[in-house]
Order: structure tokens, then sequence, then C-alpha cells
């Protein structure tokens, strides 16, 4: 059964499929390839030996769970636990999981893009922590910051974990960073991670896994476009392709059409003509290091309290606070 979605929502997906398949080079954003079975997919790759990603973060919030906690805590009034992009909650479990059992007061917010991965982390949270309050919101990032703003009666902790803010070339990470500073109290945390520099192949294996799980999921692109857009794709006919730049720290994720082909999407009334070998740009993830993390936040107008690494080093969750 497909994913439902608002008529605002359709209307954003109709636009921007148009606009980054009608320009050069093409591209799609990311951020549609989660729907239920994106959803499925991409837990599958947090699965995967080579995703090394939600081990390191699992590994931090596991190591350091008593001192993140008491970081978040207030005794006075209690604090919200606002997480943005919060998928499955796996690695968040570890830390919600502590909170309840030694009696924070807190309420979890929950908030994803998808609908279908809100609905399930809310009714298995109901399962596995009945004592954790939850407060589940579907939407996009920027457009539930807005809403955000009314949650200034007690200390809230942002957290974005799984190195969200990597989707995000520079610029726009200052601008996420700055809204997100801009909501943020004097006493208000933001947690979030960011994946570090390291071995080249390291970070290519990670996007590009040989059992092709992470082709699968970029795929997904098409197969949704093909089935809510009502167009053709042969989505047989693209190639996933997986680039790494270790200067910028830039990994990309491309879709490389096989052959020339022409491409219906009666939605849009629009006809798309490939060349061979010809590219859709569907997704970026950024690599850090302490530098730029700390020019990031500068130029954000936030500070970093602390930060917290993994065994290996591979990954860092930092801490900030609106300067």
């Amino acid at each position: 059964m497909s994913l439902k979605t608002s008529p605002k929502t359709n209307t954003s997906f109709k636009n921007d499929v148009h606009t980054g398949l009608t320009a050069f080079p093409k591209y799609l954003y990311s951020k549609y390839i989660y729907d239920e079975k994106g959803d499925k997919l991409f837990q599958d790759i947090m699965n995967l030996p080579e995703y090394y990603l939600t081990n390191c973060e699992f590994n931090i919030l596991s190591l350091h769970t008593t001192e993140i906690a008491e970081l978040f805590s207030n005794t006075e009034t209690g604090f919200d636990l606002i997480e943005l992009g919060a998928g499955d909650g796996k690695k968040t479990k570890i830390l919600l999981r502590y909170l309840a059992d030694n009696e924070f007061e807190f309420v979890y917010k929950p908030i994803d893009i998808s609908k279908n991965a809100i609905d399930s982390l809310t009714n298995s949270l109901a399962t596995e922590l009945p004592r954790v309050t939850v407060d589940g919101e579907k939407g996009m990032y920027f457009e539930v910051l807005e809403r955000l703003q009314k949650y200034d009666s007690r200390k809230k902790v942002l957290m974005v974990l799984g190195s969200n803010i990597g989707n995000l070339l520079h610029p726009k990470a200052i601008d996420f960073l700055t809204k997100l500073k801009g909501i943020m109290g004097p006493e208000d945390l933001l947690f979030m991670g960011f994946d570090q520099k390291k071995n080249p192949q390291t970070i290519l294996d990670a996007y590009n896994d040989a059992t092709g799980v992470t082709a699968a999921f970029n795929k997904n692109l098409l197969h949704r476009i093909n089935r809510e857009l009502s167009a053709n794709f042969n989505v047989d006919n693209f190639k996933h392709w997986e680039v790494y730049d270790p200067e910028s720290g830039t990994a990309k994720s491309f879709l490389v059409a096989t052959e020339a082909m022409e491409v219906s999407i009666k939605a849009l009334d629009l006809h798309i003509n490939f060349d061979i070998w010809e590219t859709i740009h569907t997704e970026i993830s950024q690599k850090y290091d302490d530098k730029t993390v700390q020019w990031l936040a500068d130029s954000a107008g936030l500070t970093i309290e602390t930060s917290f690494k993994d065994e290996k080093g591979y990954y860092k969750n930092y801490v900030f606070r609106r300067k």
C-alpha cells in the first residue's frame, strides 16, 4: 500500500520532480526516496556491515548514556526532547530507556518526513517503553521548525542523529543551523551527529554495498515517480554510482542512464530525454572534521559545548548552545 501524502506534499513532489528533471544537469531530492518502501530499504541499509554510521552512533549513545542524559536533564521543569528525522528510533531508544528507567521528566517528540516512520515508531514505543510520553509529528524540517517556536515554556533539546546534516552542502547547512539556533533559548541544546572524514574506501563502501541495497534505495525515487506521477521509467536502465572527494569531504550518489531513452511523466504532462550515460544526481553525504564543524557553528551563531565520539573515532555527536 502506498503512503498517503497531503495535497501540499504532493504538489511539492510534482514541482520538485519537474524542476529537477528539466534542469541541466538533472537532479532529484533524496527526501523523496522515503516512502513506505524507501523506509524499509533504509532500515536494511542501516543493518549492512559496510554502513558503519549506525553502529558508530549506537556505540556513542551506549558508551555515554548517563553523561548525555544528565546534560539533557532539567530537574525543575523537565524537558522536551525533539528529534528531527527520527526514523525507526533504534538508536534513540537507548537513551529513552535510560531516561524512563531513571524517572526523568520529559516528553519525546519524534518528527519525520515519513508518516509511516512516525506511526511505526509511536506504536513500537507504546509496546517497548510505555512509560515514555510520545508526541510524534509528520513534517519536513523547515516546516516543523516554524511550529517548534511554541516550545518555549521549558528546556528543549533538539536532536538530529544519523548525520542528516550531511545531506546539505555547507551554505544550506549553515542556514539550517541558523534556523535551529533561532528557536533555541539560552538553556536549550542541539545534539547533532556529524560523520567524520576517514579512509575514502570506507566511505565509498558505506554508500555502495556489494549486495545492492543502496542502489535499490536510490532507484526507489524512480519507482515512486512511476507510481505517483504515472511515469514510465525503466528503472533497470539506470545504474547507481557513488563518488567521494576526500578534499571537500563530499560523497555523491547518482543514477546513470545506461542507454538513451525518452521518459513520459503523465501527471506533469512532461517528456524527458536521456542521453546514454546521462546522470541524475540524487544525494550528497558530507563528511566533517572538528575545524569544519567549528566553522559551521561560528557561522550559525552557535557554540560547541562538548562532543562524544565512538571507539573507532569514525563519528561524533556534537552538543551546541546558542551564543
